[in-house]
């Protein structure tokens, strides 16, 4: 004669009702751990204003943060402060490409970008070397075909190097950005033009704005 288990229906249904009940849990413990999210790299500090910006205390009274001259900049350089909403340029993201028009000062209603008459007069800021970093001696000269003033040059002797003249240089970050695609390390990185107590990398050239 069959006896009962010692292990019923009953049993069974309860430990599988435990056994859910562990198994959510646990999916609920490891749904609550967020992962740690890396710290966003800090902002860069030597932006630069759009062309024919300005002396910065100036432009800063006159700008209304309207966003228009963002809005007709055909390559999308110019963004805005997180801080103040002001146009700014991060030449390592998206250079100013220098439009023949400059439709970004044309665009502006408050003066805050004033006219050029010629966009090689444009002065953002300047390049600046590092040749630790820069591999023209191994015969890169990505930045040097792509500055559209032709402020950049190779000196060739036993080691390159390459130079900046600065009469010529507007600033506009396109050999910064051009090297950031070619080389590990960037060489070659642009300060700005602003000259204000914000600014703890100006421009060392004497000012030469529109007027």
């Amino acid at each position: 004669m069959a006896t009962d288990s010692p292990y019923g229906r009953r049993d069974f249904l309860k430990d599988s009702v435990v056994s859910v009940a562990k198994a959510a849990q646990e999916f609920a413990k490891h749904q609550a751990v967020v992962p740690e999210q890396p710290a966003p790299p800090p902002m860069r500090t030597d932006w630069l204003r759009p062309p024919g910006a300005a002396d910065e205390a100036l432009f800063l009274e006159r700008c209304t943060q309207c966003g228009d001259c963002a809005k007709v900049c055909p390559y999308g350089s110019i963004t805005f402060h997180p801080q103040n909403g002001t146009p700014v340029i991060f030449a390592d993201q998206m250079p100013c490409y220098l439009c023949a028009e400059l439709p970004c000062i044309a665009a502006c209603s408050t003066k805050a970008l004033l006219p050029i008459a010629d966009p090689t007069k444009v002065r953002m800021g300047l390049a600046v070397v590092s040749r630790d970093d820069c591999t023209a001696g191994q015969g890169c000269q990505s930045c040097v075909a792509r500055c559209p003033v032709e402020a950049l040059s190779i000196v060739e002797c036993d080691d390159p190097y390459l130079v900046v003249e600065q009469g010529k240089c507007v600033g506009c970050g396109i050999c910064e950005e051009t090297c950031s695609t070619v080389n590990d390390q960037i060489a070659i990185t642009v300060i700005s033009g602003r000259t204000s107590k914000d600014s703890p990398h100006s421009d060392p050239r004497p000012a030469a704005r529109p007027t």
